[in-house]
């Protein structure tokens, strides 16, 4: 089959999507009680931001120091926390990000990030990937030859998908239970799936660990596709987030691409 035959049957992905679905609540009622069960009466802090709140709330708790608070509101107070590398207090503020048009070789890298992180990616067992996308590097995508090439070969793997997946649902016909007999089918089948098959996955994670992996994942040397993460990430933090990640600075890469860098390093 050439290129210009397989191209229009295969879908192809050539940036990640990234989905900041879930953002922490203050019980204010909570907290209030907190404050005057301890002689605090009478102090706020300027950010509507929960996860902002939550950490000036727990920094200020180790060294209670509601009744005095530095001028600034909750940005310099951020701010100190970032100067002096108080990183711990981070860890109490949590987003729930969806990330989708990535592939499989995205996660696999991704998920080597354990601590502060939560995951729950989309199954090849129950999810029938005869459509499935496949995510193409730029490098690749860029060169016509490399991208003939390329498409090739993913469409060959998706051909041979659906005909082992076919193929295997009639020879396990004989098990009552539909729903193993196509889970049994497609756990086979989906061996052949390249790495570039497209994914998608629901993380959880803290202000710190989420720094962490911003530091590490958006650097010049870091994969391409995960570098691309990164920054989608970033960006959609420092809008809803703007205390905790404004300190990174975003900026274009001599060869294409984007990096992020800040002056407050592993806090």
């Amino acid at each position: 089959m050439s290129a210009s035959e397989a191209e229009p049957t295969t879908t192809i992905v050539r940036d990640p999507q990234v989905y900041l679905v879930g953002r922490q609540t203050v019980d204010e009622g909570a907290l209030t009680a907190f404050l005057e069960d301890h002689d605090v009466r009478k102090w706020t802090t300027d950010t509507d931001v929960a996860g902002e709140k939550l950490i000036e709330v727990a920094g200020r708790l180790c060294y209670m120091s509601f009744a005095k608070p530095r001028p600034g509101g909750n940005k310099a107070y951020l701010g100190h926390i970032l100067e002096v590398g108080h990183g711990s207090v981070l860890e109490h503020s949590v987003f729930n990000v969806i990330i989708a048009g990535v592939s499989r070789s995205f996660t696999h890298e991704l998920v080597r990030h354990r601590a502060g992180f939560g995951y729950s990616q989309l199954s090849q067992r129950f999810v029938d990937e005869s459509e499935c996308r496949f995510v193409e590097p730029d490098a690749i995508a860029d060169d016509p030859e490399l991208h003939r090439v390329w498409v090739e070969t993913v469409q060959t793997c998706q051909t041979a998908y659906k005909a082992l997946a076919d193929a295997l649902a009639k020879k396990f016909v004989a098990i009552e239970d539909k729903t193993l007999r196509r889970k049994m089918a497609r756990e086979a089948a989906r061996s052949v799936l390249p790495n570039a098959t497209e994914t998608k996955i629901f993380v959880t994670a803290n202000g710190r660990a989420l720094r962490h992996f911003i530091e590490m994942r958006s650097d010049p040397a870091a994969d391409a596709e995960i570098r691309k993460v990164a920054v989608a990430l970033l960006r959609l933090l420092q809008s809803d987030s703007p205390n905790l990640f404004g300190d990174y600075t975003i900026s274009e890469l001599p060869g294409g691409g984007f990096t992020a860098s800040t002056t407050h390093r592993k806090v």
